[in-house]
């Protein structure tokens, strides 16, 4: 059975792009989630950079008295929230960044992602048990 040169080509170029879209790091949405965000609540800042294979995040602003009181550890409830890392989303994944996010709120470490929505809308979840989750909507600052 003879296949045409064309018929090569037109094959060829479907495995490329087939390839090319089942590559988890090609696969992700394009561009990149560092800089400034605003919280959907709006009463913190969170700056995104680069660490390791993904992206951490850390509180740069939080409104009222900004202290880590409901941390599990007692021995950091006095510390400022300012400098906290509260994500560590260092697993790619097909869609965004996997890892985990700790909530000052309620003082708890959650498993959870960071997926890019547009160059300037982040989507934040955390989870229990992979089951229960929420998610945020943060707006890029700068």
């Amino acid at each position: 059975m003879a296949v045409s040169k064309q018929a090569v080509r037109r094959y060829g170029a479907a495995l490329l792009v087939g390839l090319a879209l089942s590559s988890p790091t090609l696969a992700q949405k394009a561009g990149d989630p560092s800089g400034l965000w605003l919280t959907e609540t709006g009463d913190s800042k969170v700056r995104i950079a680069r660490c390791g294979a993904g992206y951490c995040g850390t509180l740069v602003s939080v409104s009222g008295p900004g202290l880590d009181d409901k941390n599990p550890d007692a021995a950091l409830r006095t510390r400022s929230l300012v400098g906290v890392q509260i994500m560590n989303a260092g697993k790619p994944t097909s869609d965004g960044y996997e890892g985990s996010l700790y909530n000052p709120k309620d003082g708890k470490t959650y498993s959870g992602g960071l997926v890019l929505k547009g160059a300037n809308t982040v989507e934040v979840s955390g989870c229990v048990m992979s089951v229960f989750c929420k998610r945020q909507t943060w707006k890029r600052i700068s």
